[in-house]
């Protein structure tokens, strides 16, 4: 069995790429440089991927910061600090991404032969954003079963699997130690740094997951140790 896993080199991507690997799937990692404020994701999709010996990191160049509209695409745009309470979507929101990313991840999937998909979308404790939804999924899914030559020519489904879209990020955690997901390779600091800067909305969430789950959070954070 092969799954095409969208790896970010965060907390939730790696984590998801770790319940794939348990369910006995083959993985196809499939990361993206968009010229993203944060690109030091890419330097720890990376390491996760060797830490699964995958047989190819597939990661694709494009320019979403052509695009802009997004603090972490448009830097004349600030990243804000971070409110778990948050209601509206914030400024890190980029436009579209996830059914981008999607979008490249269905045609890795068709060629590879891979029958999944794996996206480490979460509908609990997350930043708001439209494309992390059910609805989004459920929606992408009916365009994917009537838009490659998989489907319409070989009646093959391609599934889209969304693993932890119910857990809040603590069940997240929790379930990245179970497995043994590496989580002191992954980033989730939107300003980029090399250590996280822990005031933004991914790093509050992140504390906020290993604070609940009880356990230490492995990576640096500028001004100190958080936990």
């Amino acid at each position: 069995m092969k799954a095409v896993v969208l790896l970010s080199g965060g907390l939730d991507s790696t984590v998801c790429m770790a319940v794939a690997r348990s369910q006995g799937f083959e993985l196809y990692p499939i990361s993206f440089n968009y010229q993203q404020r944060h690109r030091r994701e890419v330097e720890c999709a990376r390491m996760v991927a060797g830490f699964y010996a995958v047989r190819h990191h597939l990661v694709i160049d494009t320019n979403m910061s052509a695009i802009g509209g997004s603090a972490l695409t448009d830097n004349s745009v600030g990243v804000p600090d971070g409110d778990v309470d948050r209601q509206d979507i914030p400024a890190t929101y980029v436009p579209a991404r996830n059914l981008i990313f999607l979008s490249y991840a269905l045609g890795y999937a068709e060629v590879s032969g891979a029958d999944h998909i794996f996206i480490g979308v979460n509908a609990l404790d997350y930043s708001g954003y439209p494309d992390c939804r059910p609805e989004f999924i459920e929606l992408f899914q009916h365009l994917t079963d009537y838009s490659t030559k998989a489907s319409v020519a070989e009646k093959r489904q391609i599934r889209i699997e969304t693993p932890l879209i119910r857990l809040t990020k603590s069940q997240i955690v929790r379930l990245g130690a179970e497995l043994a997901a590496p989580l002191e390779m992954t980033t989730s600091c939107y300003r980029g740094g090399e250590e996280a800067c822990g005031t933004c909305d991914s790093c509050l969430l992140r504390l906020k997951g290993f604070a609940g789950a009880g356990l230490t959070d492995p990576i640096a954070y500028a001004g100190g140790e958080k936990t």
